[in-house]
């Protein structure tokens, strides 16, 4: 469902029964918190039963209550400000295990990330920055250190990469301005979706630049302006932004990059290696025997 599940809500409040439009009504003033109510928990706080909650749910076009829960999230996500969030994220919370309940949020968002990213994207990506004669890597804000990360490996591959991570729209302009149809450029973007980033993606696809959007989902900002988009979650409704999936991604595109030039990097990394040896880079192990 694309529309505004918020919107919906308002146009449909005419037609709906008394204990729908109690749902409604709590749904459209504390959306913050029924995006992490259970059916029935929200049927109790508003004063109807478990089944009309999910038949609420049904009648609003989705297939059940979880369905419209995640839209929900979703929207929960990309409208928050950070006070809404975290006080969210506290009542959400509760008396949980807060350790426990962050580390099987991170495995969910992997376990959904691997069943969501597409391998022919994947490999379309993998191909598109090798063919690169520049590659630009553009992340802003809490997904700087992601765009730093991929630019740090992916410059003992390559001559030309770019690591922009500057929040000013003008700065980031002035770095990409010389962008064309030969470069590839990797940016990524999560919730609350950076306008910068945005920006200079948008322009970097106007001057023919193969864009390669890392994001949550293909219909985010950045995703509907990128030739290929590679999905990881982050959702994590906190103050705190889930690299974890996104990190992941990454990963597996530098080793993929890296097998496709395998006998390249073994050259470099000998020469390194004398480097790192030479000039003691590195603190071995028989020397703080």
């Amino acid at each position: 469902m694309r529309q505004d599940i918020l919107s919906n809500l308002k146009n449909l409040e005419p037609t709906f029964s008394k204990g729908q439009r109690l749902i409604a009504q709590y749904i459209l003033e504390s959306y913050d918190k029924a995006a992490f109510m259970t059916a029935n928990r929200l049927g109790k706080t508003v004063g109807v039963s478990e089944s009309t909650v999910v038949r609420f749910a049904v009648e609003l076009g989705y297939d059940g209550y979880p369905s419209m829960q995640k839209a929900l999230q979703e929207m929960v996500v990309n409208r928050l400000t950070s006070v809404q969030r975290l006080e969210a994220a506290n009542d959400r919370i509760g008396d949980q295990d807060i350790l426990s309940m962050v580390l099987q949020s991170d495995m969910e968002k992997l376990r959904q990330t691997s069943e969501t990213v597409d391998r022919d994207t994947f490999n379309a990506t993998v191909n598109a920055v090798l063919g690169a004669e520049r590659v630009y890597i553009l992340g802003v804000r809490s997904a700087a250190p992601l765009a730093r990360f991929l630019g740090y490996y992916l410059n003992y591959m390559f001559q030309n990469v770019h690591i922009l991570t500057a929040s000013g729209a003008s700065e980031m302009f002035e770095q990409i301005v010389g962008v064309n149809s030969k470069d590839a450029v990797i940016a990524f973007s999560f919730p609350r979706y950076s306008k910068t980033t945005l920006k200079a993606a948008q322009y970097c696809h106007s001057t023919g630049a193969t864009v390669i959007g890392v994001t949550d989902t293909k219909l985010s900002p950045l995703g509907e302006c990128s030739d290929h988009v590679l999905v990881a979650k982050s959702n994590m409704v906190s103050l705190v932004d889930s690299l974890v999936a996104p990190l992941s991604v990454v990963n597996a595109l530098i080793v993929a990059i890296a097998a496709k030039k395998e006998k390249e990097l073994a050259t470099a990394f000998q020469e390194l290696e004398h480097i790192w040896e030479e000039y003691h880079i590195y603190e071995k192990q028989d020397e703080r025997v």
